[in-house]
Parts: C-alpha cells; structure tokens; sequence
C-alpha cells in the first residue's frame, strides 16, 4: 500500500508552481467539504423533508466512504499511475459534486455524498505524496508547509463559506461551487503533472472488503437505530450481525495471512496502538461539536445561517493558531505535555458548553470555541509526532493508513451517536418535564389567566413547545457534557505514553 516512487529529478520539474496550485486546489476542496455542509443541514432538512437525524447522514455518508476508500489509494496509485488516478479522482469527486447539488431527495443526497467521499479519499494522500516529489529535499519543510495550510483552511473557510452561500443563494450552491475548481483542477493536472509509471502490486482485498462491510454496516446499525427502536427491528440486528461477522473474518484473516491488509506488527508499537485510541477521541470531538452546535444556533437561538457560520469558523482560527507555533513548543516541551494540555483545554471548553442554553453569549460562543480548536492543534500534532515516531519505518505507511481510517470512524460514529442521543433525550426529557404539568403544580397556579391555558387547544400547543424546547436544551447540555467525560477520561491515558519517541528499539523489545 505504498505510493508510487517518486519522480526522477524534482528539483529540474519546470512546472512546479502551476502543479502545486492544482493540487492545493484538490487539497482544499476535499477538506472543505468536510465541513461546509454543516450549516445548510437545517435548510437541507426543510427542503428534502427529513428530520434532523436523517439530514445528519449527509455528513456521515461522505466521512464513511472516504475513511473506507482511502487505504487502496497507495496501491492504485502504484497499479495504474499516480497522474491518471489523481484525474479520476477528481473528476468524480467534481461530478458528484455537481449530483448533489441537484439531489431532489435523501436517498439520493446520501448517495452522491457517498460517492463525494469515495473519489474524494484520495486527494489529500495524492496531493501530499505529489508535493513531496516535485519538490527537493531541502525545501520539503516548505512544501508540507503550503499543504499543511492547505488542509487546516477547511475547517476555517467551510462553515463561513456555507453560510455565505447559504445565505445569498442556496444549499445547493455549497456543492455546486466545486464546479470551476474541480475543472480548473483537472485541466492543470492533465497539461502539467507528470506522471510515474505503472508497475504490478498486490493487494489484500479480502481484508479490505471485510473491513468496509464491518465500518458499513456498524455505520449504517448507528445511523438508523434510534428510528427503528435498536434491537427491536429485525434490520438492525441483521445489521449487527454482518458487523460482528465482518469484524471477526477481518480479525482472523488479518493474523493468519501471509502479507494482510493491516499488519499486526503495527500495534505491537506501544506509542502507536495508544495513538489510535486518542485519534478515535480526536476524530469524535472533531466533527461532533459542530453537528451540535450547528443546530442549536439556529434552530435554538435563531442565528441566520451566515451569522452562525461565522462563529463555527472561529474553531478553526483556534486549530490553525496553535498548529503553527506547536511544532516549536515541540522542541523545549515533552510532547505529551502538549497533549495534556490540549485535553485540558478541550474539557474546560465542552464543560462550559455543557450549560448551554438559549440565553448564551456570542463571546461565550467564541471564546470556548477558540480555545476548543487550540486543544485540538496541541493534541494533534504531538500526538502524530509521539505514535509515528517508533512505529518501524516499514510499517509508516500502513500505520498513516490505519490513522486516517480511525480518525475517520470516530468522526462518522461520534456524529451517530450524538444526533441519536439528541433525539432520545428530549423525547424522554419531555416525558420528564411533563410529569410536572398538572393543575397542581406552583408554575400553573402563579400563571397569568388565559396564557397557556391547558383547557385550549392553543394553550395546549403553546405549552408542548415550551416542553419541547426545554427538553432539547437539556439534551443539547446532556450531549456537551458526554463529550467532556470522554476527554476527560483520555487525561490519565498521558502517562501511559513512552518518553523515548525517538527510537524504535524501545518499543520492538
């Protein structure tokens, strides 16, 4: 699964600006369509007449199929060339830009995201892998540099971009805005980019299609449980069953064949097997707390679209800050204080959210937000340093694989379950709250006469709204607060980190 072999003389390729523009072009519109859908979600939802934890399958179909489809990019790079791979991909992922764009319903949306995903996976591993070679050695820094800059303006441009489309024109100019880059992208590619050569290659497919039917039907058990009642339908325990069946063929497949598609040896790197873990964490709070909050801004507080993309974006103002001054910090402080600290700041920053409600501050809203986006630049960039540093330089690629694919899953499955959580606890919070609605109870005798009156229809209706708006606050605070615990509970993990990341020797003991 490796890339294809670098180019023969980098440091003579003549048309290396106009590459690194097509290629950052890619690299920029894949990240932003990570991001970018999550604050036309409520417009998507009225105009495809969904609920809420429908519409929320526009996010996890695209991170789901792009996390499955990213590990074979190495190996069809190698098999059928690195230029021709890279134009396919993108013209896929432009074109199914263009579907969603014209979806008339959820089945298809969900679809098209999907394939969005599936050509999309291989644009920010091809970008890189092209950027390292048509570069030279002593100017790599610089290139990782632009392409790391390139995939951190994402999260800043993608929910304020959305919004602004959202606003002046349509959900659906979110999808279709790919359109001239993604053109522009593959006319550059095709005139500029200079290809490597085809060679043969094996692959595991066995263990990779057993590893997608697993992420698959798990995804798909998470996505629709909540609506069919869990263990109560009959699809979702089919769904579970073809998930544990899949998990077991991959386990067993992976430690009994000769070269498997996720070698064992790479968890035997103590560094890198608690690496994942916290990349899972990662990968939760990443996409997560803006599902939440997307929502709550403006279906809650009423924030116009363009207003609450504006305050999504200041998280990855945060992220991008931190990000450029950690690799500094990296050489006077221990790695894993970094991460602790990031971790701190990320609970303070979900614990506060915890006590949201209608009634909070935009500076609240921004400067938790910032700080959360600080935590997550502090934990993420040490964290790759401490897990990579030891893993075997054999293994590096499967291992880059392998945390992709995590960090994927925990945000796919970390959106499912929050949304699914949302939606159970205001059911059962409005059970709750109105246990204590009777004509008894201090609220409904100190009520003004004729306000909310239960004996009208209108009363009723006035009542069932406050409810419901109570309940979903409580939910909203009851989610924020699941997420602290998870962070929290990654703290002590700190420790359990070795100090010596700069050999292998310790770890292969």
């Amino acid at each position: 699964m490796t890339m294809a072999a670098p180019l023969a003389a980098p440091q003579a390729e003549p048309h290396r600006g106009f590459i690194t523009v097509c290629v950052m072009l890619a690299t920029i519109m894949q990240a932003l369509d990570t991001t970018i859908a999550n604050v036309a979600l409520p417009y998507m939802q009225g105009s495809l007449s969904v609920t809420f934890d429908q519409v929320a399958w526009v996010l996890t179909s695209y991170i789901v199929a792009a996390a499955i489809m990213t590990a074979p990019v190495g190996w069809l790079a190698v098999r059928f060339g690195r230029k021709n791979v890279f134009i396919i991909c993108t013209v896929g992922f432009t074109a199914a830009s263009l579907l969603c764009g014209v979806a008339q319903g959820i089945t298809d949306m969900v679809l098209y995201r999907m394939l969005q995903g599936i050509f999309g996976a291989g644009l920010v591993p091809l970008s890189q892998a092209v950027m390292m070679d048509i570069f030279p050695p002593e100017k790599r820094g610089q290139a990782m540099a632009i392409w790391g800059m390139g995939v951190m303006l994402g999260p800043i441009m993608g929910p304020t971009l959305g919004g602004y489309l959202t606003e002046y024109y349509s959900w659906r100019w979110v999808f279709l805005i790919n359109l001239p880059f993604g053109i522009a992208t593959v006319a550059g590619l095709m005139a500029f980019m200079p290809d490597t050569r085809p060679r043969e290659m094996r692959f595991d497919w066995f263990g990779f299609l057993m590893l997608s039917l697993f992420i698959g039907a798990l995804q798909l058990m998470l996505d629709r449980g909540e609506t069919l009642g869990w263990f109560e339908s009959g699809e979702i325990i089919a769904e579970a069953v073809v998930a544990g069946g899949a998990a077991y063929l991959f386990l067993a497949h992976t430690l009994t064949a000769e070269k498997p598609f996720v070698p064992p040896a790479i968890f035997r790197d103590w560094n890198f097997t608690l690496g994942v873990v916290f990349m899972f964490i990662v990968g939760v709070l990443i996409l997560a707390t803006v599902a939440l909050l997307t929502p709550f801004l403006q279906s809650v507080m009423g924030y116009p679209v363009l207003s609450a993309g504006f305050l999504l974006g200041t998280r990855g103002v945060g992220t991008m800050v931190s990000m450029m001054i950690v690799g500094r910090l990296l050489q006077y402080i221990d790695a894993r204080i970094l991460i602790a600290l990031g971790i701190v700041f990320s609970v303070i920053s979900l614990w506060v959210m915890s006590g949201i409600s209608p009634d909070i501050s935009q500076f609240t809203i921004i400067w938790t937000s910032v700080l959360q986006g600080v935590g997550m630049g502090l934990i993420f960039v040490p964290l790759n340093t401490v897990a990579f540093a030891t893993l075997p330089v054999q293994y590096r690629t499967e291992g880059a694989s392998m945390w992709t694919l995590i960090r994927n899953m925990g945000s796919s499955m970390g959106v499912s379950i929050v949304i699914a959580q949302l939606t159970s606890g205001t059911t059962l919070m409005h059970a709750r709250l109105s246990e204590y609605l009777t004509p008894f109870s201090l609220g409904f005798q100190l009520m003004p006469k004729g306000v909310m009156d239960p004996a009208t229809d209108q009363g009723r209706a006035m009542l069932d709204g406050l409810v419901t708006g109570q309940a979903l606050t409580i939910s909203y605070q009851n989610d924020f607060l699941l997420m602290t615990y998870m962070s929290l509970l990654c703290l002590p993990l700190v420790l359990l980190f070795r100090k010596d990341t700069t050999s292998a020797k310790a770890v292969r003991r």
